[in-house]
């Protein structure tokens, strides 16, 4: 039977009557099927009187450990010390983790001195749940001397996730903002601007947390005319150090979106294998390291008409070992600038008329999976969709934010900024794409009636303008 056919037979007014009557608790659970049973469990609510413990007690040994789980959670509502030795038991033998963690924070939730030696004992316990419930028992008693010391010894404990709760919890840790300035708000001699020259050299006059959101595609390793380095490891170490700036530039707790993929490196001659390189897996341990949370993988799909056809040989001999797939999905790393502060936190920095007006109320997507048809352009050899940047631009940002592309190239970033009501700031080397954001920008330009003209400068007025509205030249900590 499915949710909405038993909502219909077993409905609120039929549960409270279960539940505040054992017997006939005791039978119903006995007649039903798994799903009922957890239906019912589910449902039971708030329980203000002791009729469903002996009930729940004796679904304990049941073989499904959804049943035993909630069977837990629902006594643990009952907040009695006297079940301790029952929370205990499954706590330290159930086969299940999730029976096992709820034993845990059914033993917090009682809230008796009588429960922190318990607690204690399963800090130490090997499944990283169960400790990250006790830590969370244990808190509330994180004032006794003896409790404290206990959750300082974590301080070294292999999980990186019970470290960083402890960290906060007991040193006070914290990753603080020193931005002066509102969430919403930004250097105005940002907005709407394009600065040609050195990304590693402009981002260093960019003031602290200016920007709202980061989406960009960094140049392909030695794979166009544009982007020509020394090796992969220069590459990578290149991409390490602007992206280290950005976080810098970032506002506390904002997205970073990077669009990269795989790289193949065409063979010198048929004596030489081709190399490929994994940027997206590469790029992903350094970003972390330097402050940035991973939140999401977007897999980017192409037609597969559009690529480069890898399949020609294997299509004709079938040879195992020699399979090369077509290449057509790129990747869309979404990361946040590490925070104590929940998203929340970010939401209501804006007024609700701004949260309002930013509101995806169109068909969106709903999986990790985008298809968007690739753009070619005449002067670029790899551009944005206008539709990529809509999406990122539209799912990571609110109206009037500053959005900021450090590798411009036509400038689709830009455009889809301004279309969806918000700002941007630009950095690109190449002259030839400086002219092709002009000429894209000023097709678009009655977009541009209500918000100031784009602002085309080169690195040395970008650094007056910088230093006129105070702010100093930020170095790299290497």
């Amino acid at each position: 039977m499915n949710t909405m056919a038993l909502g219909k037979q077993i409905n609120k007014e039929f549960i409270d009557e279960l539940k505040n009557n054992a017997n006939e608790l005791s039978l119903f659970l006995q007649d039903q099927n798994e799903g009922a049973i957890v239906y019912v469990l589910e449902k039971l609510g708030r329980l203000n009187n002791d009729h469903s413990r002996k009930p729940l007690l004796n679904l304990l040994n049941h073989t499904n450990e959804n049943i035993r789980t909630l069977s837990i959670k629902n006594l643990a509502k009952i907040e009695d010390i006297s079940l301790l030795p029952i929370f205990v038991k499954y706590a330290s033998t159930d086969k299940s983790t999730e029976v096992r963690r709820e034993s845990v924070s059914a033993i917090g939730r009682i809230r008796n001195e009588r429960a922190i030696p318990v607690l204690i004992e399963l800090l130490k316990d090997e499944d990283p749940k169960v400790v990250m419930q006790a830590i969370r028992g244990l808190l509330v008693f994180s004032d006794k001397a003896g409790v404290k010391n206990e959750l300082k010894k974590l301080l070294n404990h292999p999980n990186e996730l019970i470290k960083e709760v402890i960290n906060k919890e007991i040193n006070g840790v914290q990753y603080k903002s020193n931005s002066q300035q509102k969430h919403d708000e930004f250097p105005p001699f940002l907005k709407n601007t394009v600065v040609h020259g050195d990304v590693e050299e402009i981002i260093k006059y960019m003031p602290d947390e200016s920007i709202h959101l980061t989406f960009t595609s960094p140049p392909y390793y030695n794979a166009r005319d544009y982007s020509i380095y020394q090796s992969y490891e220069e590459y990578i170490n290149f991409l390490e150090r602007v992206f280290k700036e950005v976080h810098r530039v970032t506002k506390d707790g904002r997205f970073f979106v990077l669009n990269t993929s795989p790289i193949i490196i065409p063979r010198i001659s048929r004596a030489y294998s081709s190399k490929r390189y994994p940027i997206p897996y590469d790029i992903h341990p350094l970003l972390v390291k330097m402050g940035w949370e991973f939140i999401d993988d977007i897999v980017w799909v192409k037609l597969e008409a559009s690529v480069k056809n890898r399949n020609a040989g294997f299509l004709q001999h079938r040879k195992p070992l020699a399979y090369k797939p077509n290449a057509v999905t790129e990747m869309l790393m979404v990361y946040r600038k590490r925070t104590d502060k929940l998203i929340d936190w970010n939401i209501q920095q804006y007024s609700w008329d701004k949260v309002k007006k930013s509101k995806v109320l169109d068909k969106y997507e709903t999986t990790n999976v985008w298809r968007i048809d690739p753009t070619f352009d005449k002067v670029h050899s790899a551009v944005f969709p206008l539709e990529l940047c809509n999406r990122v631009i539209k799912y990571y940002s609110y109206v009037d934010d500053l959005i900021f592309d450090p590798f411009a190239g036509t400038g689709t970033s830009g455009l889809s900024a301004i279309n969806l009501n918000r700002y941007f700031f630009l950095t690109e080397k190449e002259p030839k794409y400086i002219g092709r954001i002009k000429e894209e920008l000023n097709k678009n330009s009655s977009l541009f009636n209500q918000t100031p003209q784009p602002n085309f400068i080169e690195l040395e007025k970008f650094i007056l303008l910088s230093k006129k509205y105070g702010c100093t030249k930020k170095y790299d900590s290497n």
